[in-house]
């Protein structure tokens, strides 16, 4: 079986009890934003890797890889981080947090950085890694008559694009930032995230598998779910 997972922004406790449920020996492959917000994204990141799971490139991990280059650089000697980066405003703060790699100072608010050798070698591991992950991974399967591609947001209104290096741009952001759904003319079928909605509809020309697992406080959302592409069945914890 395949398995689609949505958006699990750190919460490794739900992953853990989502993947419980799967058949075993199943595929699995997630739509990316699999860290920030939620308190455990390195545990997320070191279970998807050890299982060589599959995955696509996030908005969050975009965000992410491109706040190392300057953390990397200056780390540990960054006295006061701010809130002035959206990354650490949108998650990165608990991201971090997961490595051990910041703390609150408990006298101003203020984020400062823990020394900790450990913590930033996986980081700087887990960093290479995001770098390789692909905007988008074809399946040979199809649904519909059309070829299954997952991507983090909606790709489909670009896919006659993707085949061409002058048109890079224009994929990557659609890949990571695009919030409509696909036209019902789309050639493919196209399973993505990045969107909360309250419930997965599979009788659309697509599928978005994003019900808002973080979102726990939210009504008709906060929960984790995945989708599996030979039975037409939507899992959720």
């Amino acid at each position: 079986m395949t398995y689609i997972i949505g958006d699990v922004h750190g919460e490794y406790d739900n992953l853990i009890q989502l993947i419980n449920k799967f058949q075993k020996n199943s595929e699995v492959i997630f739509v990316g934003d699999i860290v920030d917000r939620g308190k455990k994204s390195n545990k997320v990141i070191e279970l998807i890797r050890k299982n060589n799971y599959k995955c696509v490139l996030g908005n969050h991990e975009k965000m992410m890889i491109d706040f190392s280059e300057y953390f990397i650089k200056e780390y540990p000697n960054i006295p006061f981080m701010g809130f002035v980066d959206a990354w650490i405003r949108n998650g990165g703060q608990q991201t971090l947090e997961s490595y051990d790699l910041i703390a609150i100072d408990k006298y101003d608010g203020k984020i400062i950085c823990n020394k900790n050798d450990e913590g930033f070698n996986q980081y700087k591991e887990d960093i290479k890694w995001l770098k390789s992950l692909p905007l988008y991974i074809k399946l040979n399967e199809n649904k519909d008559n059309k070829p299954i591609v997952i991507s983090h947001a909606s790709i489909a209104d670009v896919w006659h694009l993707v085949e061409f290096d002058m048109n890079k741009d224009i994929v990557e952001q659609y890949s990571l930032w695009n919030r409509k759904p696909p036209k019902e003319d789309s050639t493919i079928f196209n399973i993505y995230g990045h969107t909360p909605v309250s419930n997965i509809d599979t009788k659309k020309h697509y599928i978005n598998v994003d019900t808002g697992c973080c979102y726990k406080k939210e009504d008709n959302l906060g929960k984790l779910s995945a989708y599996c592409i030979e039975t037409n069945e939507v899992i959720s914890v």
